[in-house]
């Protein structure tokens, strides 16, 4: 039997190590999505999946359960690099019916805010391409983004993003952000 998910939620974090395995840990840490075997998957969200917040979806997972997201991640051991990692989505007005798209970015030398429009970008255009919403795509993000809702089409967008400097001793700085299906 197929497993669809009918719930997500989105979580960010960030940790420091001078290991990098353990600042990767550190970040699922502050993600709250530490005690999962995840499994990365790419950029479907379901029809019918309902978008809920983090205080309500990480009760629901249980240590070692296997849980499916999509993740951004980016880390650096060089003092002050900095880093991000973003997720963007894209809901379509028929949720029910179509399904939405998820975006990860992960990028040095942007400030999370640029990656997370960057990710959400990502997810709107591929959502508009499957919708048939005609757009430039030289055209602006910010332009774009009234053309798609405009169109009736795509009924939101957003993103979560998480960048940190690279720790100025030069220990390991990870940066994660997740959507994390459950149920």
């Amino acid at each position: 039997m197929a497993f669809v998910p009918k719930k997500i939620f989105f979580t960010k974090g960030v940790g420091v190590n001078k290991d990098k395995l353990a600042s990767f840990e550190l970040a699922l840490r502050d993600a709250g999505i530490e005690k999962c075997n995840l499994v990365t998957v790419s950029s479907i969200l379901p029809a019918g999946c309902k978008i809920i917040p983090r205080k309500e979806g990480e009760p629901m997972l249980q240590a070692g359960q296997v849980t499916y997201c999509v993740m951004a991640r980016n880390e650096t051991n060089e003092p002050n690099r900095l880093v991000s990692a973003a997720i963007g989505v894209a809901v379509p007005t028929d949720r029910e019916k179509n399904y939405g798209y998820l975006s990860e970015h992960h990028s040095f030398g942007e400030k999370g805010e640029i990656a997370g429009e960057y990710a959400e970008d990502l997810a709107a255009t591929m959502l508009a391409t499957t919708l048939g919403v005609p757009f430039d795509p030289e055209t602006a993000w910010d332009e774009r983004k009234q053309i798609y809702k405009a169109s009736e089409h795509i009924f939101r967008t957003s993103h979560i993003a998480q960048s940190a400097e690279g720790n100025k001793t030069g220990l390991w700085t990870s940066v994660i952000a997740a959507a994390v299906f459950v149920e």
